[in-house]
């Protein structure tokens, strides 16, 4: 752990998500298998592609319409509607087969496990501050099991633009009351979560997997999630 920064009083914890709290990698093979075998089950077999084919879809979506890139969930469902589409479906029929593989997605991507040790670590840290998550994606503390523990959960998209715009951040801080300075966020993307927070005003704790180089100071730099237990317990 490296302190960059001198730190100011802190009243909130904001926490990243995917590959924050958990390893991400795993539970979105398994929800775009999910995505796949849904497709399959609905369509013929001529019509079927691999993962890479909606993948290219959503991303030229995107090209289209970047505003769309600011939810991710809409974003995939609309390109795999689009896919089906461009496959020779109409977009009634692509709709609705759009939106039970993107339900088949949205289930297996929310089917998420927190550790005993990162459970325990926020049970700690809930008795002294207040937690709330910010993120990009659409996983849910509800169905992860931390909804007792964390005040809120924002998401890019229904909540603002995604992070590193400052949008989820001061919408953070205006429902809590709080100045956005007394808020530490920590999380793993030194673009979305470290740059975010300070356009925000906020300070910012990096979670460096990978001791990757930096351009731009947090406040914290941490290798591992529990050395926050020596820092603010």
């Amino acid at each position: 752990m490296q302190l960059y920064k001198a730190l100011k009083p802190i009243q909130v914890l904001s926490f990243d998500l995917d590959d924050t709290l958990y390893d991400n990698g795993p539970v979105l093979l398994a929800a775009e298998q999910a995505m796949l075998h849904s497709l399959q089950k609905q369509t013929e077999a001529n019509l079927q592609r691999p993962v890479e084919f909606w993948a290219q879809t959503r991303w030229q979506l995107g090209q289209l319409q970047p505003e769309i890139r600011h939810n991710i969930g809409r974003w995939r469902l609309l390109g795999v509607e689009a896919g089906l589409i461009q496959l020779g479906l109409g977009k009634d029929e692509a709709g609705k087969i759009a939106g039970q593989a993107y339900q088949a997605f949205w289930q297996a991507r929310t089917d998420i496990h927190i550790s005993a040790d990162v459970r325990s670590l926020l049970q700690q840290l809930a008795s002294r501050y207040q937690l709330i998550a910010i993120t990009n994606g659409n996983a849910c503390i509800q169905r992860m099991g931390l909804g007792d523990l964390f005040q809120f959960s924002l998401q890019a998209g229904p909540d603002g633009r995604m992070k590193p715009f400052p949008d989820l951040y001061l919408a953070a801080a205006k429902r809590l009351q709080a100045p956005p300075q007394q808020i530490l966020h920590i999380g793993d993307s030194h673009r979305a979560d470290v740059m975010g927070a300070l356009n925000a005003g906020c300070q910012a704790a990096w979670l460096d997997h990978h001791q990757r180089p930096i351009s731009v100071l947090p406040h914290i730099r941490l290798t591992q999630l529990q050395q926050l237990a020596s820092l603010l317990l």
